[in-house]
């Protein structure tokens, strides 16, 4: 029976690509694992963006959901996609509920008008908590409540990732 947390084939080969890259751009990332603990609920889970709700109440909801990914690779390493951008960082959790965000390196390009790419950028270190409600993935931080879902399985079905409630 095939892991239901594991990522497609295609989507980690371009998350791996983005990985490298940014390698590349940013230093060796992974040197910098802000945390020794990982948690184990997030490890090999792969989200999509569904909104963003800012700590000015503002909701910020993304045109393609697709476009906004988030992949929690083993040992701390994480691959995102962001609009236009690809990118590369680390990830931790020091404790159940706690999550701790390297700095990402990413892909530069401009991205269209409506894009959320500076908006997660700008806070992106500021996360510093998680929650697993309803099979959804709840961040927050300085920049207000991130909320993703699990991204779809080639096939139609939806991951059940994230299942556990905190």
């Amino acid at each position: 029976m095939r892991a239901p947390l594991t990522l497609s084939r295609s989507l980690w080969h371009a998350c791996l690509g983005a990985c490298v890259y940014g390698l590349l751009l940013g230093g060796a990332a992974s040197a910098q694992t802000p945390g020794a603990t990982l948690a184990s609920e997030l490890e090999g889970t792969s989200w999509q963006l569904v909104k963003i709700e800012g700590s000015d109440a503002k909701i910020h909801v993304p045109s393609e959901r697709g476009h906004y990914l988030l992949a929690f690779a083993p040992r701390g390493e994480l691959s995102a996609r962001i609009d236009c951008n690809r990118g590369s960082g680390t990830w931790s959790s020091p404790e159940s509920g706690r999550l701790v965000l390297g700095e990402l390196a990413t892909t530069r390009a401009q991205c269209a008008p409506g894009s959320l790419y500076d908006e997660i950028i700008a806070h992106w270190t500021e996360v510093r908590t998680y929650a697993l409600r309803d099979g959804h993935l709840i961040l927050t931080g300085g920049g207000g409540v991130y909320e993703y879902e699990p991204l779809p399985v080639p096939g139609g079905a939806s991951a059940p990732s994230g299942t556990a409630s905190h």
